[in-house]
């Protein structure tokens, strides 16, 4: 039998708990590090052989987790819903999770425990860091690049070539159509810096 371990037992949780069932998990057991009835990282760390994924929506939390759960030498597991289609040339690392309806198109990459959320496009050539979260219905044209713990709001889009910075913030439905520098919160139709994070 299949067993995986979801760290978070959020609702982002339940819906990478499904993923891991469409992928053939059949023994899923979430750990959780707070004051609830769920087994905490610390009660499994001396056991061996230990699967893990990530149901956590927020990047600094789930990069700091990451972090420590690799450091005890557990393996993470990447999961993409049977839903998605991805080129043959896309890269993905480890620890990512791709939920449902996902497009990744030619010679993307995709880096470490990145969030790509339900009916997301990610165009040719582009270029995902580490611990980014992508909200459900973004649209990422060709050769965008976004950097690491950056959030990119349900529903925004980012004309072709351009950056966002790292640690941004972008709201929800933001038309992006400028780079976007680091630690920058930003939004609207055009997208707009407001302050810095």
């Amino acid at each position: 039998m299949k067993e995986l371990y979801i760290y978070g037992a959020s609702g982002h949780g339940l819906v990478v708990a499904d993923i891991a069932r469409d992928n053939g998990y059949e023994n899923i057991i979430f750990i959780d590090d707070g004051e609830n009835e769920y087994p905490t990282f610390e009660d499994i760390k001396s056991s061996n052989n230990i699967l893990i994924a990530f149901g956590i929506g927020s990047n600094n939390i789930r990069a700091k987790l990451f972090k420590k759960v690799k450091e005890e030498g557990f393996h993470v597991a990447t999961l993409i819903h049977s839903s998605s289609i991805i080129s043959s040339s896309v890269r993905i690392e480890e620890g990512t999770v791709v939920m449902p309806n996902v497009v990744i198109n030619a010679n993307s990459t995709i880096g470490k425990a990145v969030i790509l959320n339900s009916s997301s496009i990610i165009e040719h050539e582009c270029n995902i860091e580490d611990f980014v979260h992508i909200s459900p219905n973004v649209a990422l044209a060709g050769n965008v690049n976004i950097k690491e713990l950056t959030h990119i709001g349900i529903g925004s889009c980012v004309i072709q070539g351009l950056t966002v910075g790292k640690n941004s913030l972008i709201g929800a439905g933001s038309v992006i159509v400028k780079n976007i520098k680091d630690n920058i919160k930003a939004y609207g139709n055009p997208c707009c810096e407001v302050e810095e994070l």
